[in-house]
């Protein structure tokens, strides 16, 4: 069996679908989302299939993963191991859909039999994130994760700190104490903000807080633990084991989130889960992307002990009329109930795609960047 050809998507609202063709008739599926970079990292994935992986052996999947990383003098960044983490998923799909198993067969077998997943609620007053909470749990979500912060200055005035407390605390007297609750920093705020913010919020038991220091800033996170008893967790902005080694190694948090999509696929994260176990920290994925992204998660999920919890974007519960699932053949794939998602056990992935309408929709222009957010003095903020 060879590869034979590829096409790489572009469809709303802001992913990119990567689709394998091979001698024999079977099709793997990948994501390569770098939410704001589509086109550059298009290119990437461009460049590595047609400078090493059309007409290899897709089976060979290790093999292929050094080749692509190490066959370039120039490496790591978020541009080619997100190119890297698509082509990666989609091999892994192959190779699923070639022996009739699930990934998660292929990589020893389940550890569980499903897992919790997550849904973010947003609103920057503390009556609307309530409400978003009210309803998320009337849906059947048993965690949520919610922002600390949203536009805010690098050391912020009690005001902005008086904020976030009221909040977070509107959403815990809403869901009480049965449901988790965690929050994300978003890297938004400088340390000194981050200490502050730790300490005021840990009366409202957060399961962890999310990227409280920027991941620039690594080396910082052992200030902001000294000033909190919440959980730290971080990750969906490194992009390779290699960027978890100290992380992990120190022991600096108490949660890594990789995101297989742009931390060079199921093959990589794998790697750096099975690291984090070893010195006893969990695994939350990050996954805010697409289904496909989502199924490759789910199918780690199933295979990591220390997995914690599934973030997602996609309102599983919702599979009727739901424009982000549209582009499954079976938008019910991902079984919802009670708060969790069982791993689909179809080969590879788990899901068929809706090739239609996929094509359909990547004739659409889709070009979406984040919002870049000023302060009143002009300066630039961080999103």
């Amino acid at each position: 069996m060879e590869i034979t050809d590829y096409e790489v998507f572009s469809v709303p609202p802001r992913w990119v679908f990567l689709r394998l063709e091979t001698d024999t008739g079977l099709i793997g599926w990948g994501e390569a989302t770098l939410a704001g970079h589509s086109k550059t990292t298009i290119a990437a994935v461009e460049t590595v299939m047609e400078h090493y992986l059309l007409g290899k052996d897709p089976l060979e999947i290790e093999r292929h993963w050094q080749a692509m990383y190490r066959g370039q003098y120039f490496r790591d960044g978020p541009i080619l191991t997100s190119a890297i983490g698509g082509i990666d998923m989609a091999l892994w799909d192959l190779k699923g859909k070639h022996f009739g198993a699930p990934i998660y067969e292929l990589l020893g077998g389940r550890a569980r039999d499903y897992i919790d997943v997550y849904q973010w609620i947003g609103g920057e007053s503390a009556s609307v994130v309530r409400d978003a909470a009210a309803t998320a749990v009337a849906n059947g979500y048993n965690i949520l994760k919610m922002e600390a912060v949203a536009q805010t200055e690098r050391l912020s005035s009690p005001d902005t700190i008086d904020q976030a407390r009221d909040r977070v605390a509107a959403v815990r007297e809403e869901i009480g104490e049965q449901i988790d609750l965690v929050v994300d920093f978003s890297g938004r705020v400088a340390t000194g903000t981050a200490k502050r913010l730790a300490a005021e919020l840990d009366e409202y038991e957060p399961l962890f807080y999310e990227e409280p220091v920027r991941p620039a800033h690594l080396e910082a996170l052992p200030k902001v633990e000294a000033h909190t008893t919440t959980p730290l967790g971080t990750g969906e902005r490194l992009y390779s084991r290699w960027a978890f080694q100290d992380l992990i190694g120190d022991r600096l948090v108490d949660v890594v989130q990789p995101d297989p999509s742009s931390a060079g696929g199921i093959s990589e994260v794998k790697k750096i889960a099975n690291a984090a176990e070893a010195v006893d920290i969990s695994v939350s994925l990050h996954s805010p992307f697409g289904p496909i992204a989502f199924a490759a998660c789910l199918q780690l999920d199933m295979v990591c002990p220390n997995a914690l919890a599934q973030g997602q974007d996609l309102e599983i519960h919702e599979p009727e009329n739901n424009d982000l699932l549209a582009y499954l053949d079976d938008p019910t794939a991902f079984g919802f109930e009670d708060g969790h998602v069982r791993a689909p056990n179809a080969p590879g992935l788990g899901i068929g795609v809706n090739e239609k309408y996929i094509r359909r929709q990547a004739e659409l222009d889709v070009n979406w960047q984040n919002p870049i957010w000023y302060h009143d003095d002009g300066s630039i903020g961080e999103w």
